[in-house]
């Protein structure tokens, strides 16, 4: 619930939202929300007005279980097997490696403390059996510790959720007045079997007890961390100069991605003196790429700045920021199908000039023409709403900036007649509109004032974009301001 290195205070209730069909509903909420009685799935406007100081985020789901996967592999420090569990937990299987820190009471003592270095607030529970952990962790203690003999016990206060069960089982289950574990434990298994002989195993209370007390095994499927892709040189007598085997080592990492049909959008080459040094050099592609000859020249002019001392004799390079790239169709005339030498001349500049001196244009969310296109750096990641695109009724060149137009005689509810702009008198010969675009109200200041466009087209034939900002009487300023914001083509 925190980020990382910006722990919030424990008592401040906060809470990550999400898009819902009638506004933002919850989508997690810390342990001081939840004590107030703000629960997931709710209107935050509704949460709000239930406590006026509850802080409100937006949760970004995608990039969670990404953190979540590399905290995964971080967490193997405890132990060799951990899995990631469902979008806000983590199961690690530390049978023989408690002892290794202590025993189990400073194992749980260190998770938190390394977690908390993190920003970030656990709630942990060590138990014999995943089910077991799981319930705990979630609605037992902060921290707790549940012996081999005594998970029936642990398990029996806690509600019938604490045994993963879908939201519709729960449901039913308190229907008939079971409401705990215990509740659940005490009746005849026959009578449960009966009701719940074809539900699946997320909504059969029965199988979710049995692997809760361990009758029902439930191994762990545990990821093994994928190797990192990387190729080197160990030379036998020390060299100054590097550069020689930068192909090479670019031809073996390619190697190496193909045959895995990847690509790389991120390249590490590290280089290491005698006398202990290390130097690192970093190249970037726009596009995920395993042509060996373009990823080597992007290392060109970078390595002649490195200081070589007394020599290298270690030359390492690793594919970073690895992505899926299908082989290339080659046509009849031996070329590929794809459009990679817009991308390689891209990568070359970007190279050799800085990451912050090529961009490109991408399209945003908004009605607003300048907000409609933002400008990002060229390697930037490439999504399905980065395409530009032009709307047809838009003009090709838009002002960065619109400009000022001095008004000389307007239409009644059209645009002026005879303006002024960059000290030309222009007529309007013909025109059309208007289209009306109103202010973003999530974004805009208030009293932002809506603006009507129109097509014209002056005495020389020229088609510009006018717009009217405000309306007479509209009570968000004075008399309405015109501007010129484009030239069609």
């Amino acid at each position: 619930m925190a980020r990382s290195g910006n722990a919030p205070p424990d008592d401040l209730p906060i809470v990550l939202a999400i898009d819902g069909q009638h506004g933002p509903v919850i989508h997690a909420s810390n342990r001081a929300a939840r004590q107030l009685g703000i629960h997931k799935g709710a209107r935050v406007v509704d949460m709000r007005a239930l406590c006026p100081t509850l802080q409100v985020e937006y949760a970004d789901p995608a990039g969670d279980m990404r953190a979540l996967d590399q905290l995964m592999l971080w967490a193997r420090q405890w132990c060799p097997w951990s899995v990631v569990d469902g979008t806000d937990g983590l199961i690690l299987d530390t049978t023989g490696s408690d002892h290794l820190f202590g025993g189990e009471v400073a194992l749980l003592v260190a998770m938190e403390e390394r977690f908390s270095q993190l920003g970030l607030t656990t709630q942990i529970a060590l138990a014999p059996t995943w089910g077991a952990a799981w319930g705990l962790a979630r609605f037992g203690p902060v921290r707790a510790l549940c012996p081999a003999d005594g998970v029936d016990t642990a398990l029996a206060p806690l509600p019938v959720k604490a045994l993963r069960l879908t939201e519709d089982s729960a449901l039913l289950l308190h229907r008939l007045g079971l409401k705990t574990v215990a509740d659940i434990a005490a009746v005849p298994r026959l009578s449960l079997t009966r009701r719940f002989a074809r539900a699946s195993l997320e909504s059969n209370p029965l199988l979710r007890l049995d692997q809760a007390l361990g009758q029902l095994a439930e191994p762990l499927a545990s990821i093994e961390e994928t190797p990192p892709l990387r190729a080197l040189t160990r030379l036998s007598e020390p060299i100054e100069d590097p550069t020689t085997h930068v192909p090479e080592l670019c031809a073996d990492l390619c190697a190496q991605l193909k045959a895995t049909e990847q690509g790389c959008r991120q390249l590490r080459l590290t280089i290491y003196r005698t006398d202990g040094e290390v130097s690192t050099v970093c190249a970037a592609t726009s596009r995920p790429s395993r042509n060996a000859t373009h990823l080597a020249r992007l290392f060109d002019g970078k390595l002649e700045r490195i200081n070589p001392g007394f020599g290298f004799d270690l030359i390492v390079l690793e594919a970073l920021g690895v992505e899926p790239l299908a082989a290339a169709q080659y046509g009849l005339d031996r070329k590929a199908g794809d459009d990679m030498a817009l991308a390689h001349l891209v990568d070359r500049l970007t190279a050799r000039f800085g990451i912050k001196a090529v961009t490109r244009p991408v399209r945003r969310e908004s009605h607003v023409p300048e907000r409609a296109q933002a400008w990002v750096g060229a390697l930037t990641a490439h999504t399905d709403a980065d395409v530009p695109v032009v709307a047809p009724d838009r003009p090709l060149r838009l002002l960065e900036t619109p400009e000022e137009i001095r008004v000389l005689y307007a239409v009644p509810e059209g645009p002026p007649a005879q303006f002024i702009w960059r000290r030309q008198t222009l007529q309007v010969a013909r025109y059309a509109g208007p289209e009306r675009i109103a202010p973003e109200w999530w974004q805009d200041k208030p009293g932002t004032r809506l603006r009507d466009y129109f097509k014209v087209e002056d005495q020389t034939g020229r088609r510009l974009w006018l717009y009217r900002e405000g309306l007479h009487d509209d009570g968000r300023g004075g008399i309405p301001r015109w501007f010129l914001h484009g030239m069609f083509a």
